[in-house]
């Protein structure tokens, strides 16, 4: 079994892994970089390639899909979960950045139309290539990837979380014996906040703040984190007013019509029926002045009705701005967290309103990576992926000294064999 690493490599963004034996080659995720321009993984040609397995619906994993069907259908593997969700975000991808994309909305119905269900624990195949999805405990129908093939056994975690959240259960972990693994490396050098410790820190602030009158503009992710704070505001009984905005509504919706995804469905439905929907400019500007939390994409603040929010939610001291997910250097919300600053009715203002970072991560910590990497079972070979600033080099070289596997932290255009 030949794998290529065609993205993801010593980097964050445009994942995707060619695993190819004698008779078949499939695609683990073919996604984008978001950067002005978007970034694409390395070209293969989609003749050569028998179909693509989707993990989770972020773009980073999913956004390049599209492009194997520009000249014919290709078989796209996933939970039905993740294809309404994948389906929702690379629509959105297209009408923001048409201009730089090589495929538009008729590749992503094509895509959509070749679309196989797969549940998790299900086995399928592809010629001479059998895999299962196992619960990744990422993102709402979120997977990672066991492919059997020429009697060798690889994982590829995909980006997973060990830790239960309010929303999902922790990823699964018995893989049985492996010959190779691909890990993810976003974390590998700092641990997260203990959830429970983190969870009554977040209510505390917002709590304190509504109560003395002031708006909470928590900026979230449209998928996952948008509902998973939804659920911690629900499962402590937060008793003031919440909205949620933008397509974190759709994203919500389609996860409603797939609950066997959550954790617990009972107190997803009741976070649901919690929070108020928004559905026009006028609810809009009524909420942005009244003590509430309102729950808003983009999370870094990069467009969105978070974007509009922030106009007035930034400009007085008794409301805040908490930062819920990790900030990509360059955007106006890691700006936010490092200077104070942000564009207010077209100029570069301080925000009045107080601050806060919250890390509720869907990735492991330093600490779960670790301790899954001690947990494997047999002498795989271990590939570093998914990490910046040195983190996937530095997760190798501590699995080679201290767990004694063989570890790589391969560049992009890599080639093995196991």
């Amino acid at each position: 079994m030949e794998i290529k690493f065609l993205g993801g490599a010593r980097e964050v963004g445009r994942a995707a892994v060619a695993v190819k034996t004698s008779k078949a080659q499939i695609l683990l995720d073919y996604g984008v970089m978001l950067n002005h321009t978007p970034g694409f993984p390395m070209h293969i040609p989609p003749k050569e390639v028998d179909a693509i397995i989707a993990t989770h619906s972020h773009l980073d994993h999913s956004g390049a899909i599209p492009i194997f069907h520009i000249s014919e259908p290709k078989r796209v593997y996933g939970t039905r979960l993740n294809l309404g969700l994948t389906s929702l975000l690379i629509k959105d991808f297209i009408h923001l950045s048409s201009y730089y994309l090589p495929f538009e909305y008729i590749e992503l119905n094509s895509m959509i139309r070749s679309h196989v269900s797969v549940n998790y624990e299900e086995e399928a195949t592809v010629g001479d290539i059998k895999f299962r999805l196992l619960n990744s405990g990422h993102l709402p129908g979120g997977s990672s990837v066991l492919v059997e093939a020429e009697g060798r056994r690889l994982l590829y975690t995909s980006d997973f979380n060990t830790i239960e959240t309010r929303l999902l259960r922790g990823a699964v972990f018995d893989y049985g014996e492996l010959d190779a693994v691909i890990i993810e490396s976003t974390y590998a050098s700092e641990d997260h906040t203990e959830r429970r410790a983190l969870e009554e820190k977040f209510i505390d602030e917002v709590t304190d703040v509504v109560e003395s009158g002031g708006t909470v503009l928590v900026p979230a992710f449209s998928v996952g984190r948008a509902q998973e704070i939804a659920c911690v505001l629900a499962a402590h009984h937060f008793e003031h007013s919440v909205v949620i905005d933008g397509m974190a509504r759709e994203a919500s919706r389609i996860i409603m019509n797939h609950l066997e995804f959550v954790k617990d469905p009972r107190l997803f439905m009741d976070a649901i029926h919690m929070v108020g929907w928004i559905n026009d400019w006028r609810e809009r500007k009524k909420v942005a002045k009244k003590p509430s939390v309102i729950i808003a994409p983009a999370g870094m603040l990069k467009g969105g009705p978070a974007s509009y929010y922030i106009q007035t939610v930034g400009k007085k001291s008794r409301n805040a701005v908490f930062l819920v997910g990790y900030q990509i250097p360059g955007t106006p919300g890691r700006e936010l967290m490092e200077t104070g600053r942000c564009v207010i009715d077209g100029k570069v203002r301080k925000i009045k309103a107080k601050v806060g970072f919250f890390d509720f991560s869907s990735h492991c910590g330093a600490k779960e990576l670790k301790d899954t990497v001690k947990k494997l079972k047999g002498k795989p070979t271990v590939y570093t992926i998914h990490g910046a600033n040195g983190n996937c080099q530095k997760f190798a070289k501590w699995i080679k000294e201290e767990v004694g596997f063989e570890a790589f932290a391969p560049n992009p255009g890599d080639t093995f064999v196991i």
